[in-house]
Parts: C-alpha cells; structure tokens; sequence
C-alpha cells in the first residue's frame, strides 16, 4: 500500500468508523455466535499473496463483527464499561501514526511531557493531593501491582529485587469484595495466596476497619509482616466504598503501605458532590483510576497516583548502558514508573478528551449518568417484584426478582431473566452474589446512553419476569 491508496482506504475506513458508531443500535449487544464459529469462517492457513483492502475490509463486515460484543452500544449494561469517543478515537489514529515507543523522555519529549500534564490535570479535576505525582499504566490490574511490588521493596528495604525471598511472611489485606486482580497480583509477587488477607465486609459489602485492625495484630504477635493494605472505592461487584480514612489511619498507626483501588468510581471524583469518599486521600500512598472505563477514553489508559515517587522508581529502575542519557534525573522516564519498558503514546488520547469536552463536559456527562441509574433504582423500589440488594452509589443498579419464599428458586428466576435479556441481543447485563443471593448488576455509563434506553431495559426485564 502506498501513500496515495492509504489516503483512499483511510477515508474508507473512517467512513467505516462513522458508520459503524452511528448505527451500532442495530447489532445485537452481545455476540449471538456459538464457540468456534468465528475460527470455522476464518482459511487455515495465511493467503499467499496479498489481498486487495476491500477485502479485508468486508471481512470485518462479514466474518468479525457477529463475534464482537459491542461495547459502544447504548444498551452495553454489563461488568463496567470501556468507553470511548470520537476524540479519543482520532487521537489513537495519530498515536498509531507517529508509532513513538515512549519508554524514556528522549524517545519523544512531547510524550513525556504531555503525560505529565495531563497527569497534573486528572489532580486538579479529581481533587487528589496536588503534591502527588501521576504516570499512564495500561490497566488497573497493572497499577495494582505496581503498588503491591513497591510496598514490598519498601517494607523490605528494597532487598527483595536484589536477593529474592529468603522468610519474609509478608501480608495483604483487601476486602473479600475487592477485585480478582488482587489475587493474580499477589501470586505475581511472590507473596503467595495464602498470605492475601480478606477481610469481612458490612451490609453494603464495604470493609470492616476493626476487622481490618484485628487481623494485623494478630498477624504481628504471630511474627508476620503486614505489607500492603488495599481500600477499595467501587468494588466491581456493587461499587461498595470502603471508608478510606478509617482504613488509612490504620495503615499509618502499624506503617503499611496503603493503596487505593478507585478503577471505576474515580471518574465520579470529578463531581465535588462525591468526594466525601475521598476524606483521607492524603494519608494514602497510591490511587488509581481508569479513564477509560468512565472518562471516555477508548482502551487502555489507567491514571495510577504515587505519594512518594522515588520509592516507585527504586524499585522499577534499571539502566543498561544503552538507555544511559544526559537528561537522566531531569526529566520523567516513564519506563521506571511501572513494568514495562516499552510505552505507548497513550496521553495524546486522554489530552483530546478531557481538551474536547471539558472539565464541565465531562463532570455533566458523569452526573447524566448517575441520574439514570437513580431513575432505574427508583423502579425498582417501587415495584412489588423486585428489591434493591445492597445502595445505589453512583451508576451501578444492583437488584434481583422475589417472587419465591425459596432462595434457589429466586435464584434460578433471576439466572433466567439475565439470560433472557442477553439472548435477546437487546442488552446485555451481568450478575454477581451477594450473600449467595444470584443479583441483577445494571450499569449505566456508557457514553452515548440515553434514559430511553434504560427505560426499554427495565420495561424487558419486567416482561421476562412475568
């Protein structure tokens, strides 16, 4: 393909682009295809000689998209949303373009730069400590990670990178609601499952500090070593907030490192109304959140905050004599702030967002949001065969059908109408437990998502009840 024919198959596919967003409506939500079915339309072995792009473009048409869950859809209502917009799509097109590898300042100033100031804006949008320090990581389950290892080199006086484990009996302590990324993290650690702490949860599935407290002394007297405590403020089950200051105080008063896991709720931040949730923030060592779950900003970008930065760098940096530069310690390079090396160029997307809406933008596009999730709660509390099971909180309806006096029974009703909407193709919607009570979870945050559509969800869930 030369210059000229990228030109024309380029406008092709942003027409393809428009299009396909534009009428993404008439797509089942959820992909209908059966196990294999993509792999049985696909040839066995790659073509021979190079195809013509109309091809291949066609093929998108006719063989990928029956396979492809459609996140951009309107009626996208399950697990939390991975949002995009036009901006951050263009953007992409640009960082897909220039193909910079930004893994140190002098690989692309611009990008290095421009992280660091968007970074600075998502403080000021969000109200985090304006002494903190921001860096791009790819998801939240990377960002955990990150602060897991460095509360591991820090309580262990960076040893552990040097020489390995030796008989550290490291502990982590989460909520038995927080999130399975905490588990993968701390095998990937070293650490071990077994010394993951899950702490029980009250009636809104937020942690119990006294628990919390409780466990560490016993941990203490038993000559193990608390690590690392992770408040969680949106458990991806029921967007339960654990009470961050109590926790942070804790964290202070036995000097344990204390990281924040806000993937989803984060983005609600930018609304002065819900920082009441954020009440000792400061007292924390690391935050994060995911702008490209409610921030608008396509797949993947995790903003990822540090207290103390050079505790983060000491125990990701290495310097090889290849990537040795005289702009070392005057600058930001990223490739220290986290585990890969390589980085993509991924600020450019989250500064034409936050540029194309706004601050005010996005702080009205959130606040739609949460509005309809309070209008679906409110049907449901008003109706005779539905409940709320735990608070609404921000944009996530969490509720289940009683129809039976039996909790198997009410179980297997409500396993029925999740699997009757998403077979539908009109929606989709996901479920999780919650006191072995199989509940209904209903998000409503996707970014073009309009009360009508949330009105023919509940109207359907109704109708599938009867």
């Amino acid at each position: 393909m030369n210059a000229e024919e990228f030109r024309k198959h380029g406008h092709q596919v942003i027409d393809w682009v428009a299009d396909y967003l534009e009428n993404i409506e008439q797509y089942p939500v959820k992909s209908q295809v059966n196990p294999g079915d993509i792999a049985a339309a696909l040839p066995m072995l790659p073509p021979e000689q190079g195809e013509p792009f109309e091809q291949l473009l066609s093929d998108v048409e006719e063989k990928i998209l029956p396979g492809i869950t459609h996140w951009q859809h309107p009626n996208f209502h399950a697990y939390f949303n991975a949002n995009g917009s036009y901006a951050s799509i263009l953007a992409e097109l640009i960082t897909a373009a220039i193909g910079a590898q930004c893994m140190i300042w002098e690989t692309s100033p611009a990008a290095a730069e421009l992280e660091e100031r968007v970074m600075e804006w998502l403080i000021n949008m969000s109200g985090l400590p304006q002494n903190w320090d921001g860096v791009i990581q790819d998801t939240a389950s990377t960002g955990t990670l990150v602060s897991i290892l460095t509360a591991r080199e820090k309580i262990t006086h960076f040893n552990i990178n040097n020489r390995g484990f030796s008989n550290e009996k490291l502990r982590i302590y989460c909520s038995a609601q927080t999130h399975s990324s905490i588990d993968k993290s701390v095998k990937i650690a070293g650490i071990g499952l077994d010394n993951l702490v899950k702490i029980p949860v009250d009636d809104q599935m937020a942690l119990l500090p006294h628990l919390l407290e409780e466990a560490i002394k016993s941990d203490l007297a038993l000559g193990k070593i608390p690590c690392c405590i992770i408040t969680t403020l949106g458990t991806t089950g029921t967007t339960a907030m654990d009470p961050l200051e109590a926790i942070a105080d804790i964290a202070i008063k036995y000097n344990v490192w204390h990281h924040v896991d806000a993937a989803y709720a984060g983005a609600a931040f930018v609304l002065p109304k819900y920082r009441h949730f954020l009440k000792g923030i400061e007292k924390a060592d690391t935050y994060l959140f995911n702008p490209h779950k409610w921030m608008f900003t396509n797949f993947d970008c995790t903003a990822y905050f540090v207290k103390d930065k050079e505790a983060l760098i000491q125990t990701f940096e290495i310097l090889p004599e290849y990537l040795k530069t005289n702009t070392r310690g005057k600058v930001n390079d990223y490739r220290d702030w986290g585990i890969p090396l390589g980085r993509r160029f991924r600020a450019l997307k989250l500064w034409f967002v936050i540029r194309e809406y706004g601050a005010s933008g996005i702080r009205i596009k959130i606040k739609e949001h949460i509005a309809l999730a309070a209008w679906l709660e409110q049907r449901v509390i008003h109706h005779p065969d539905f409940e709320m099971v735990v608070d609404r909180v921000l944009s996530l309806v969490v509720f289940r059908c009683v129809k039976y006096a039996d909790l198997e029974k009410n179980n297997a009703l409500n396993a029925h109408i999740l699997t009757a909407v998403n077979a539908s193709g009109k929606a989709y919607i996901t479920h999780t437990k919650v006191n072995h009570q199989y509940v209904l979870r209903v998000v409503t945050g996707q970014t073009h998502i309009q009360k009508h559509h949330v009105e023919k969800l509940w109207e359907l869930i109704q109708q599938i009840a009867q």
